[in-house]
């Protein structure tokens, strides 16, 4: 591999394989490498909605307390390096390149085995492990699960903590038709004796977690009943409220990033913290410092521009009620797009209470749902139709007033590819 377009180039080839649940493969070449994964301190970090929100807030809580700490998630809204950073940076372009030219012989030779070709994510994570482990070894790295958990690439890791987060329906197609069997994915995650930190609040998904630990023999902390969050109050550009354990109570903690489920997140996070035995100091410093791209981001302040991921029905929920919450008497207008294999009847049936200009559109994707498909599952008969996002976006644009706001919303893939066309165009008015 002699450029950085090469790599990535060879890294993109591998979504052809499409997503194949196993650690069999992962076990292979981990063994071809040395076992680095036995070199990591690792926090494994599961669920269905606030995974990435919580991977940032703990790694900034960390970061206050002098951690270095590597963090693997996905997708990637601006830079593909992104899924692999440090202390929040993504890691440089040659270090993707140095990444790649080691570990393609290996990705190589086991297609020649019984176990056959790698996933593009499967390849991913073998970067991440081996970059924290043998290139810039980290004091603590967190691994974002990425689909499901228990057959998930990332769980050949040994985690010193588990979290899991809320669960809702989410790729149905893969993890199952039930809360229960997606609850049962997602706590394969929990390790023997591993201490387990879960958001679950759906009665059913926390049984199966609660048995699993049983299980395990992992002592599980509950939110809701472990620890709480109270005193809550909206802030302008943020949350406030007050976080309370059996072992310590925080008042009055601020996050800047929107929206009652952050709390939610930040909770979990600061469960974990406690675990680790972080101060306050840094923790309170680590909450309000703690920012993650294309969840309720604002690009933009007059006319307000705002994009979030809202990627399930769970996640259109959360947006609705933070739009409610923080943006009351802006006139709305939405541009919408979304995966075809997401639950796109529950995910578009908030839309229906959302005073606003709805738009649904599509991008390039072999998985994605065309704007007429949005539009027929939606039953929204005011919505319009435009299958082209650019054009759709460059002629909404202009026409905002100070007081009116754009919401640019579904699928994480479609947030990254609007968010530097949407950026630039901001700046040229």
């Amino acid at each position: 591999m002699q450029t950085y377009t090469e790599a990535i180039s060879w890294i993109n080839s591998r979504l052809r394989f499409g997503i194949k649940p196993g650690l069999e493969r992962m076990n292979w070449i981990m063994g071809k490498l040395g076992s680095p994964e036995k070199k990591l301190k690792v926090i494994h970090i599961g669920g269905t909605n606030g995974k990435g929100s919580t991977v940032t807030y703990l790694r900034s809580i960390l970061n206050e307390n002098g951690y270095k700490v590597g963090t693997f998630t996905s997708p990637y809204i601006e830079t593909f390096n992104e899924r692999i950073s440090v202390n929040g940076l993504p890691i440089s372009n040659e270090e993707i390149i140095q990444l790649v030219t080691i570990i393609k012989p290996f990705v190589e030779e086991i297609e020649t085995t019984e176990l056959g070709a790698m996933t593009e994510f499967e390849v991913i994570t073998v970067m991440a492990i081996y970059y924290f482990a043998n290139v810039n070894p980290m004091d603590i790295t967190i691994f974002e699960v990425g689909l499901g958990g228990r057959l998930d690439s990332t769980n050949i890791l040994t985690p010193i903590l588990s979290v899991i987060t809320n669960i809702g329906m989410d790729h149905v197609n893969i993890l199952g038709n039930t809360v229960e069997e997606i609850a049962f994915e997602k706590a394969g995650i929990i390790k023997q004796e591993i201490p387990v930190i879960t958001g679950a609040k759906q009665k059913r998904a926390l049984e199966v977690i609660i048995n699993k630990a049983k299980e395990m023999d992992s002592k599980l902390f509950i939110s809701g009943t472990n620890f709480n969050t109270d005193e809550i109050k909206t802030l302008d550009r943020g949350e406030q409220f007050s976080f309370v354990s059996s072992s310590v109570i925080y008042r009055n903690l601020t996050i800047s990033m929107l929206g009652k489920h952050q709390i939610e997140n930040a909770s979990l996070a600061i469960q974990a913290a406690n675990f680790l035995e972080i101060d306050e100091e840094s923790l309170r410093s680590g909450l309000m410092k703690a920012f993650w791209p294309g969840r309720m981001e604002i690009i933009n302040e007059k006319p307000v521009v705002l994009l979030d991921g809202a990627h399930n029905p769970e996640g259109v929920a959360s947006l609705i009620k933070t739009l409610d919450d923080h943006f009351p008497k802006q006139r709305k207008k939405i541009i919408f797009a979304a995966l075809r294999d997401k639950d796109l009847k529950n995910m578009l049936k908030p839309l229906k209470s959302l005073e606003a200009d709805i738009y649904f559109t599509q991008f390039q994707s072999p998985r994605i749902a065309t704007a007429q498909e949005l539009y027929d599952i939606s039953e929204i008969e005011s919505a319009k139709i435009d299958e082209d996002w650019l054009n759709l976006t460059e002629k909404i644009y202009p026409t905002l007033y100070d007081d009116e706001m754009l919401i640019i919303s579904g699928s994480l893939y479609f947030i990254s590819e609007v968010k530097p066309f949407i950026k630039n165009l901001a700046e040229l008015y």
